[in-house]
This record gives structure tokens, C-alpha cells and sequence, in this order.
């Protein structure tokens, strides 16, 4: 009887364990694979990409940080009413993050720090996009496609991605009809003040957009983490006759186009200069295409009255 016992025992055991397998969530972050108990509903998303992403996929994330500096910055995707402001991405707010009980957080770089503390709230997968050790682009592209398999939104992630390809194709046609033979080069930048800004080079968003599209950088920089190189301002004189173009929002446009230095840009003189809509430059996937839609605009918009 006891042996019998005991043998039931173990098949129960076995059973338990087998089920609780089968029942695990194997994902994958940039450490590797981790185990979640099952998919998670409740996502907090502590960076601006992550929550992008999260968004695309049709999960509305319980928080995110700074969303008034997101729908400045950022725009696309618009963030659902609903969502929490968890503080900011560099310091979010702890208590607030536990109340909401979150499933899972997702991080990226400049929350790598906080690793430790907000796993103590909940499971936390850690996602780097942006590195000077890789390429940024194909890295946004992976990365979009490990949090749909953490989200159970992998087939969203799929017409998602098939979508980008689409869009970037037609853009590019567009494109060669407005600027026939051999194309422009063009500079792509943001202002960090009104005497200095980061201009985008290799491992950049805005850099592989233009690529893609057949225009040549008119002021070159190296790869970096986040794809872009300080410089002043007088710097700009380098892009000579080729098409300057800066990032929305810069509020000081009024001011700077008094200035002697500026004005006396080889662009500036000759037209060649054009702002671009709000778009985020250090976003996930789905920004490589909301980049090259906001340049084309821009491109085809300055090719119009030229």
C-alpha cells in the first residue's frame, strides 16, 4: 500500500511540474532568455522606445514616464488616455509603479541602474536598442519583434514590420520623381541650443532613412551609441550647398534667423534648408518609418519650391 502511495505521490509531482512547464513564458531580452509564469497583461514600459513599441503591438501599458515630454517629442504613437505618468525615465516613481501592479517592466539602457529595485516590484526584462557595439537600426527591428513574443503580439509584430518595408519602398519613389538624377546630399540634425546641435550620422535613424531613400550625408559623422555627434553651430557651414535639415520642436527659430552666423550659411542663402515635424529619432521600429515619412514630407516639400 505504501509503495502505491508513494508512486501516486510521485506521478502527482511529476504531473505539477510538467504542468507548470508547459505553463512558463520563455522570452527573451538583450541578457538572454528569462522566464515569466505566463504572458504578461499589465506592462509598465520605463523608457520612450519601450513604450512606443508596447503601444504598436495594441497593449496600453499601465505607465510610462514623462508622458507630456513624449507627446512633445515623440508624437507617434499617441499615448491612450489611460496611462499613467510614472515620473521620469531617469528617476521613476517607485510607489506609484508598485500600486499599479505591473505584470512585467520593461527598461532600456537608461534605466539599466534600476534594475535591481524594480525587480522587486516585478519581473523586469531589459532591452538595449541603442549601442555603439551594434547596429541600431537592425537592433530596433529585434527588438520589436522579442517584446511581441513577450506580449503574445507577434503576428501584429509581423504586419507591422511588412508594413515598414512597404511604406519605406513608396517613399523612395516618390522621392526619385521629385529629385531626378543624382540627389542632393543632405544633413539631418537637431538643435542641443541655439549655438550647438547634434547632428545624425552612422548607427542613426535619420542617416539610414536618407540612405535607404538614395541622399548621401553632407556632413558625415562616426557611429555612435545614439547616432549623433555634438557640434556648434558654425559647424553647419560644412553641409555647403546641400540640404540642411532640423528636428522639430525648436522654439527659437524667430531668434536665430537674425543671426548674421546663420544667415550666412550657404544653405540659408540658397534655400536649401527645411524643418522636420516632431518625430523621435531614438525610437523603436516603428519610428524608422514615422522618420522617413516626416523627411520625405520635408524633402518633397523644399523640392516643390525649388
Amino acid at each position: 500500500m505504501l509503495t502505491h502511495l508513494k508512486t501516486f505521490f510521485i506521478l502527482v509531482v511529476s504531473l505539477i511540474t510538467a504542468t507548470n512547464s508547459i505553463a512558463a513564458h520563455i522570452v527573451t531580452d538583450s541578457e538572454g532568455q528569462k522566464t515569466l509564469s505566463s504572458v504578461p497583461q499589465r506592462v509598465a514600459a520605463l523608457n520612450w522606445d519601450i513604450a512606443e513599441q508596447v503601444i504598436e503591438l495594441g497593449i496600453t501599458p499601465v505607465g510610462m514616464p514623462d508622458i507630456k515630454g513624449y507627446q512633445e517629442w515623440v508624437v507617434k504613437p499617441a499615448v491612450p488616455s489611460d496611462v499613467r505618468d510614472i515620473g521620469t525615465r531617469s528617476e521613476p516613481n517607485y510607489e506609484l509603479l508598485a500600486e499599479l501592479k505591473p505584470d512585467v517592466i520593461l527598461i532600456a539602457s537608461p534605466q539599466k541602474d534600476l534594475f535591481e529595485r524594480l525587480s522587486e516590484i516585478a519581473p523586469v526584462l531589459f532591452y538595449q536598442t541603442y549601442s555603439e557595439k551594434h547596429d541600431n537600426i537592425s537592433a530596433a527591428f529585434q527588438s520589436f519583434r522579442q517584446i511581441a513574443q513577450v506580449l503574445g503580439k507577434e503576428a501584429v509584430a509581423d504586419k507591422k514590420l511588412a508594413l515598414i518595408s512597404e511604406r519605406m519602398d513608396e517613399l523612395k519613389e516618390q522621392l526619385d520623381i521629385a529629385f531626378p538624377g543624382d540627389k542632393p546630399l543632405v544633413t539631418t540634425f537637431r538643435f542641443a541650443s541655439e549655438t550647438s546641435v547634434y547632428i545624425y550620422g552612422k548607427n542613426s535613424i535619420p542617416e539610414y532613412v536618407l540612405r535607404y531613400m538614395g541622399f548621401e550625408n553632407a556632413m558625415p559623422q562616426p557611429a555612435s551609441q545614439w547616432g549623433v555627434t555634438q557640434k556648434g553651430v558654425t559647424d553647419l557651414r560644412h553641409i555647403k550647398n546641400g540640404i540642411a535639415m532640423y528636428f522639430q520642436p525648436f522654439n527659437h527659430k524667430a531668434k536665430l534667423e537674425r543671426s548674421v552666423v546663420w544667415r550666412a550659411m550657404p544653405f540659408v542663402r540658397n534655400k536649401r534648408v527645411t524643418d522636420i515635424e516632431s518625430t523621435w529619432s531614438y525610437g523603436g521600429a516603428m519610428s524608422v518609418l514615422y522618420n522617413a515619412e516626416a523627411i520625405t514630407a520635408s524633402l518633397l516639400n523644399l523640392a516643390s519650391v525649388q
